[in-house]
């Protein structure tokens, strides 16, 4: 996952004083992985980092925090009494406005208590830098080691409509998307967009598609089939990752005729999906946002697994 920061600056800007607390090394069985992180401030928190016991008596813990960083282990079965046989550690940092211009770079390390920095941390930030690649999430010799959280999944939603509004609501908190949200005018948008999508109004959305990355997945549900044809084509002519349509069977099949006599293959066609989501569920707006959620993140999954076995 990484230090997602944004998130961290948006916490700080509305509630003032925030504490992080992250799981920052894990021994054995544990709800969630090191790097799982929760914000807490007074009255509310986001994220988590596995729920329960653990969660619970972190979250009072950072409520009541005084000192600006502090280590904290946890065995899960005999000091908190949950199933999970393992142990963590934490790391609680309190965070207010000024603590924010720190915060730069693409990795963030630092101690929990003003120290130098190791020998095997300098070791590991070199070799990040130098091969381009994010390091792991670790604890090294009482420095914590984080990558800086970027959402690596592009998504553009096309329609912001009933199922649009379902859609950026259930894909918005899921780890990794970046979710670019069009439609024709912003009045079509609610009046209040999720945090991490970027609402794009175009009075000619099909001509926004040269501007998608070529690796995006593309969920089509404008009010308009012809606003849909024109997307599809377009989408086409791009190149995507994923591209879905909202629809039955019935308007599919008028839609493959017409982008074939657009001059589109078959086998082109074809990597389009509709319907999108899973049928079985039901048509309410949610229903459909469920669907098409696990369908991406599905999709997502074997992606990591065929790049894991080439590699």
């Amino acid at each position: 996952m990484g230090f997602d920061l944004q998130a961290l600056r948006e916490a700080v800007a509305s509630h003032g004083r925030v504490v992080r607390v992250v799981i920052a090394a894990v021994r054995g069985s544990s709800p969630r992985e090191p790097g799982a992180a929760m914000l807490v401030w007074d009255g509310g928190q986001s994220g988590t980092i596995g729920g329960g016991t653990l969660e619970f008596e972190a979250a009072e813990a950072a409520r009541e925090q005084v000192v600006p960083k502090r280590f904290s282990s946890h065995a899960l079965g005999p000091d908190l009494g949950q199933c999970c046989g393992g142990a963590v550690t934490l790391l609680s940092e309190v965070y207010e406005a000024a603590d924010l211009d720190r915060l730069d770079g693409e990795i963030i390390a630092r101690p929990a208590a003003p120290a130098p920095m190791p020998m095997a941390v300098k070791r590991i930030l070199a070799a990040a830098r130098s091969q381009g690649l994010a390091p792991e999430v670790q604890l090294v010799d009482g420095w914590m080691i984080e990558p800086v959280h970027r959402a690596s999944r592009p998504v553009w939603i096309w329609g912001a409509g009933h199922v649009g509004r379902a859609l950026a609501d259930v894909l918005a908190p899921l780890p990794d998307m970046e979710i670019t949200w069009v439609d024709t005018a912003p009045e079509r948008f609610p009046t209040e967009i999720p945090s991490g999508v970027t609402a794009v109004p175009a009075a000619d959305p099909a001509l926004l598609v040269p501007h998608a990355p070529e690796n995006a997945a593309h969920l089509v549900l404008t009010y308009s089939h012809a606003l849909d044809l024109a997307l599809c084509h377009a989408l086409l002519g791009h190149g995507f990752a994923f591209a879905g349509l909202i629809g039955s069977r019935t308007k599919w099949a008028r839609f493959r005729s017409r982008l074939a006599a657009l001059g589109h293959a078959p086998g082109q066609i074809a990597r389009i999906t509709c319907p999108i989501g899973d049928p079985q569920l039901g048509k309410h707006p949610q229903m459909i946002a469920v669907g098409v959620a696990a369908q991406l993140l599905r999709q997502g999954a074997e992606n990591e697994l065929r790049e894991g076995a080439s590699a």
